[in-house]
This record gives C-alpha cells, structure tokens and sequence, in this order.
C-alpha cells in the first residue's frame, strides 16, 4: 500500500505500509473529512497517526494533539457530502 505524507514544509513524499513519517503536518483535518486513521508502527521513533481523507489526501499528524485524540477514540464517520471538504492540492 503506498500513501502520499504532506509534511508543514509543504513537501509531498511516498510512505509505504510500515514506514515512518518523517515530520508532522500541522494542518487540522475535520473529523468529517477523514476516512482512516492508523497509528505508524511502534519501531517509528516519531510516533504519528496517518489521516487520511475523504479526497485521498493522507497526513502524518502528531497523536498527542488535542484534536487529534479525539479522532483516536472515536469512529471517523466521513461526510455524505466530500463537497464539503475543501479539496486542496
């Protein structure tokens, strides 16, 4: 499986199922924007969750946010209406 990360530098790299993320996005991704969050595996030394949305865009985002937390303990229900995520490149 191959994703595509969006680090704070704006840099688009290739993450591959098990790999790490090299730094974290700092961009707040709405809970009904989200399709998928998994946590990178626990050899990264820079733990991270990877959010992905409903436009297929994915994140590595730091798990100890507060808003990112919550997005951990609850089931991401992605919006009927992917419209209303802004799609941005």
């Amino acid at each position: 499986m191959c994703c595509l990360c969006h680090i704070s530098a704006g840099t688009q790299l290739s993450l591959h199922k098990g790999e790490c993320c090299p730094g974290h996005d700092r961009k707040h991704v709405p809970k009904h924007c989200v399709a998928r969050v998994v946590m990178t595996s626990n050899e990264c030394k820079l733990k991270s969750m990877i959010i992905t949305t409903v436009h297929n865009k994915t994140f590595c985002i730091d798990p100890k946010l507060d808003w990112a937390k919550k997005l951990r303990f609850t089931n991401a229900s992605p919006t009927s209406n992917p419209k209303k995520c802004l799609k941005k490149p």
